[in-house]
């Protein structure tokens, strides 16, 4: 990304973010415009951003912008102007009736190209040849073999489809970033400068620093609430590793455990309700669900993910002989309590959202209050000049995510002119025949491979659309099934051969990516095991009588707790790799979705405890 040194381009750019910002922020209070235009008007902020911040290749100039950039970037512009003046001709035209004008051709084939390019520029070439692809495969389908040969469409066809219609680029993905995600990171960035994230840092050390493997754990409860805000694997480890991964290295964690555990824990923020990044709400709009049911849906997997790695961390930390920071290290309760009122626009923004207020309008009282807020914060005030800080940090966060979303749309827009998803769907049903599980398998591959190369909100619409149709087919509810999909598009930050996150731990840890995003599956294991579990039992998302839920809460952190010590390989003294197996798997079949599995597990590991229990005292 660039950086400018020349002020009257700083502030020109400068008045540019922040008109967008302020745009949004309008339409969030008093209503927003119709779905194709608020659709359009962002991607027409965004997309110059890209052309203007994000150079052509690694040797273009960094500090300045280049003649092509500005060109670009007025082009950029071109479609969005005419949309706006055009915008009745456009919402009121019939698809496949009124004819694509030439005008509408030249600026969609403009549009089309931009943003590839863009998408690029900020995403790298995966989600850039995926999208190439697509958009290829709408004009030549019929020369591909096989299953995949489809029919040919004209480039009007084609144009008319992914810019003049909200089926293309400006479907869901691009709605979803144009209302809720551009509210939810202008509130990220507020509560930033207004001081929650240092907070956030206080809070856990103080909650767990006295404890066995104190860092470690600070690391997982810093993460965890930082990450349910940024929805960012990469920024979180940025944000929170670069303090907690020296810290756990200073006591005596092994730099890859370290970057592991720091991964792990920044990766299962997205995870982790109240936001869990963009991928949420377009789970949310895709399914037509309040965005709370999506929060209480993914509450208690995500406790689960974090409470087994928290024992896990714990027993691995009593095996090693990690201690906890001592008191002179810590911040003092009162510091900490005093500044309790941080959390209050967080606790709005829930409380809002539970009562069945919009996203929008939550994430809009929450700006206020975190504002509101930091006039009690001294050292963060927001003045003027914070307040405009929030706005240019939140700014240059919008278009990663805005264009990752409309170059999803031009997958989406094949899939619903082409029928290919239909084609790939039938490829994933021929291949599982009549096994739901193999299906399972098949889509969380499928999630994983997408999420190695593309940003987790990109690879979870991308594989929701190619196969979620396939889990449906298999009688798998919509929700289980989208959520199923999304923990796997998450959990790719830290799956080799890519992990993302774990390269970023990597830089802070100084040690091999790939011993660290190992590490981190293994404290993560969970992850890996409950949406096995959730898409066949809906207990495990909230959904079913009381007592059922009850007993399934109780018996998977049972299970949990079996797994943690399987992996760590310690109770009250070390374990040999038989014990470690009978527990893991005890484990692992205590999370079966059958009554009769789950009480089974724990039986079973119940008796190993108590077996290795007479055994030590022998």
């Amino acid at each position: 990304m660039r950086k400018f040194d020349n002020k009257a381009l700083i502030a020109s750019l400068s008045v540019w973010i922040v008109s967008g910002i302020l745009f949004h922020l309008y339409t969030a209070a008093f209503g927003v415009l119709e779905a194709w235009l608020q659709r359009l008007i962002h991607l027409t902020w965004v997309l110059p951003l890209a052309f203007l911040y994000w150079p052509f290749s690694q040797t273009a100039p960094k500090n300045r912008i280049p003649w092509y950039d500005w060109l670009l970037a007025l082009l950029a512009i071109a479609p969005g102007i005419y949309g706006i003046i055009h915008a009745e001709e456009i919402l009121f035209r019939v698809s496949q009736i009124d004819e694509v004008t030439n005008a509408q051709l030249f600026l969609g084939c403009i549009l089309v190209v931009l943003l590839i390019e863009a998408t690029r520029r900020l995403l790298g070439w995966p989600l850039t040849i995926i999208s190439a692809f697509f958009a290829i495969y709408m004009l030549y389908g019929e020369f591909f073999p096989g299953m995949m040969k489809g029919e040919a469409f004209s480039l009007r066809e084609v144009i008319e489809s992914l810019f003049l219609t909200t089926d293309g680029i400006f479907s869901i993905p691009l709605g979803v970033s144009a209302t809720y995600v551009v509210i939810f990171l202008i509130l990220g960035a507020f509560l930033e400068v207004s001081g929650v994230g240092p907070w956030f840092m206080a809070f856990s050390s103080r909650v767990a620093g006295k404890s066995v493997g104190g860092p470690a754990k600070i690391a997982v409860i810093s993460s965890c609430l930082f990450g349910s805000i940024s929805g960012s694997a990469v920024a979180n480890v940025y944000s929170t590793g670069n303090f907690t991964i020296p810290m756990m290295k200073r006591v005596g964690f092994k730099p890859f455990l370290a970057g592991g555990i720091e991964t792990m824990a920044s990766t299962g923020g997205q995870l982790m309700p109240p936001l869990m990044g963009a991928g949420a709400f377009v789970m949310s709009a895709y399914l037509g669900l309040e965005f709370k049911i999506i929060m209480i849906a993914a509450l208690l997997p995500a406790l689960l993910y974090y409470g087994t790695a928290l024992m896990m961390i714990h027993f691995i930390a009593k095996r090693d002989g990690f201690t906890g920071l001592a008191e002179e290290e810590l911040p003092r309760w009162s510091d900490v309590l005093r500044r309790s009122f941080l959390l209050l626009p967080i606790l709005v923004l829930v409380i809002a959202l539970l009562s069945g207020r919009t996203p929008m309008l939550a994430g809009l009282v929450a700006i206020v209050i975190s504002w509101a807020v930091s006039l009690f914060n001294r050292d963060y005030i927001m003045g003027p000049k914070r307040i405009y800080q929030a706005f240019i940090m939140a700014g240059y966060s919008v278009p990663v995510i805005a264009i990752a979303c409309a170059s999803a749309g031009i997958v989406i827009g094949s899939i619903a002119l082409t029928g290919v998803g239909f084609k790939i769907g039938a490829v994933i049903a021929a291949l599982s025949a009549s096994y739901g599980f193999v299906a399972l398998i098949l889509i969380a591959i499928l999630a994983v491979i997408f999420g190695m190369g593309l940003p987790t909100t990109s690879a979870y619409i991308i594989a929701a659309a190619l196969g979620v149709s396939s889990l449906t087919a298999h009688n798998f509810p919509p929700l289980n099934a989208h959520l199923f999909v999304f923990y796997f598009a998450v959990l790719s930050n830290m799956t080799p051969p890519v992990a993302l996150a774990a390269f970023a731990a990597g830089t802070v840890a100084q040690d091999n990516p790939m011993k660290i995003a190992l590490t981190a599956m293994r404290i993560g294991v969970v992850a890996f095991i409950v949406p096995f579990a959730f898409v066949y039992d809906s207990n495990l998302l909230m959904q079913g009588e009381l007592l059922q839920i009850a007993w399934v809460i109780v018996s998977t952190f049972i299970a949990g707790y079996f797994l943690s010590i399987g992996f760590a390989g310690y109770l009250n003294s070390r374990l040999n790799l038989l014990q470690r197996a009978s527990l893991i798997g005890a484990g692992i079949i205590a999370f079966f979705p059958m009554w009769q599995f789950r009480v089974a597990g724990i039986i079973a590991g119940t008796v190993f405890l108590v077996a290795f229990r007479r055994k030590k005292r022998r």
